[in-house]
């Protein structure tokens, strides 16, 4: 039997840990740009855009758009989501490339401006809107603008919130169309079948100002759950079995030939490849995936390409990090993690947003973000000059597209249009 001394133990213990310290050593992360963003850039300083900017590469959205298209079943629906896609062109552009004219818009300047651009286009509420917004609506819709109104569906989470939607149409004289929000597993609120949601119809029946649109059902937590033990095939069998069941209850109020045109939405980006059939749902509500933010960096969803970027000019490009106050450890820390080695401040910052290109670029945490001035990190092999863009990912698009302004349009080498955005978020 080997007899450990003491001191094996301990030398041992220190070589293990020595070993473990160098495998969490960072490894060299910069590199040579990738030519994409580098054909990006040159379009860019050749349109003579010089400040922080969205891009939308026009040939990765259609792609994303033919993808969605392509995994929709037979006799599937399509709605296009504005507040993910929060630009009047770019939605424009969707609603041609799909051939389909359903929106999902969320707030009351969003409907008011829809409205108008697009009279002719069906707007499903995508969250309930307090009854005062909706009598703004009518109140600040163009009388040009005013068959807009009847191709909206108001939703209704809550027999209350019904109420008051109902008051509202006898107050003003107008009829109303109204889809009932479901809680098929999100619990972000909505009915369920059972006596409250049969109450719900009854009292849409009998209005004489109200009509039944139908129901919107949200399930974005399924892509957030675990394949294993059957915790997300078991949450889409309740999606399914939850929303068969209102409708089984709304069919025996209003008639089962009488839903037969009503609209059953359901999904969103993270989910819309669940619905394979249109035994539930009659339209899936998508937007995020066609320009994909981190965010829908998801299994589902691996078939679309990001689409979309932050584009800023470098400000500064140092040879060096040297951090505030802490001149005296730059050296240590360069020598631990190569992809401290040198720097960039960015025209802006501070955004919901991960760099790309450059490659290794980081964020640096003792220095803290920056909405001015962002310092950025990166490692010895690091290139980029001042006056040259740095390129982001957005997390997510509806809001951050809205700190932009407008959307720079790529398109075979060149900006091609400039898309303004929405001013308001959703």
């Amino acid at each position: 039997m080997i007899e450990l001394s003491r001191r094996n133990v301990i030398l041992g213990g220190a070589a293990l840990a020595g070993v473990t310290v160098l495998m969490m050593k960072p490894g060299d992360k910069s590199g040579p740009r990738d030519a994409y963003f580098l054909d990006v850039q040159k379009a860019l300083i050749s349109a003579g855009i010089a400040v922080p900017t969205m891009v939308v590469d026009k040939a990765r959205l259609n792609a994303n758009i033919d993808t969605l298209k392509g995994f929709l079943p037979p006799g599937m629906g399509y709605r296009i989501v504005a507040k993910s896609l929060p630009s009047l062109g770019l939605i424009d552009h969707v609603r041609k490339r799909t051939g389909r004219d359903r929106l999902m818009t969320f707030n009351l300047p969003m409907l008011l401006e829809i409205s108008q651009a697009m009279p002719e286009a069906s707007q499903l509420l995508g969250k309930p809107l307090p009854v005062v917004a909706a009598r703004h609506y009518f109140e600040r819709l163009p009388l040009e603008a005013s068959g807009a109104a009847e191709n909206i569906q108001w939703l209704v989470d809550t027999p209350e919130r019904l109420a008051q939607y109902a008051s509202l149409a006898d107050d003003m004289g107008r009829d109303m169309a109204v889809n009932v929000e479901l809680d098929v597993g999100l619990h972000r609120g909505g009915m369920v079948a059972g006596a409250d949601l049969k109450a719900m119809m009854e009292a849409i029946k009998a209005n004489p100002r109200l009509s039944f649109a139908g129901f919107m059902g949200y399930d974005p937590h399924i892509a957030s759950l675990p394949t294993a033990m059957g915790w997300r095939d078991r949450a889409i069998r309740g999606v399914r079995t939850g929303y068969a069941a209102a409708l089984a209850q709304a069919g025996e109020v209003f008639g089962a030939d009488a839903l037969a045109g009503i609209t059953r939405n359901a999904a969103g980006s993270p989910t819309y490849r669940n619905y394979q059939d249109t035994e539930i749902a009659s339209e899936v509500s998508a937007g995020s995936c066609l320009v994909k933010p981190t965010h829908f960096d998801t299994e589902l969803l691996e078939p679309h390409v990001p689409a979309s970027f932050i584009a800023t000019p470098v400000i500064k490009s140092l040879p060096v990090t040297q951090m505030p106050g802490l001149e005296f450890a730059d050296g240590a820390t360069r020598a631990w993690n190569p992809n401290a080695s040198k720097t960039v401040f960015i025209y802006g910052g501070n955004w919901l947003a991960d760099p790309v290109d450059p490659p290794g670029l980081q964020y640096n945490k003792t220095f803290g973000r920056s909405s001015n001035q962002e310092m950025l990190n990166g490692g010895p092999d690091l290139e980029i000059s001042a006056d040259e863009f740095v390129f982001l990912r957005p997390h997510q698009s509806e809001a951050v597209f809205l700190q932009f302004g407008d959307i720079a349009v790529y398109e075979d080498g060149a900006i091609t249009e400039r898309w303004p955005v929405f001013d308001y978020s959703a």
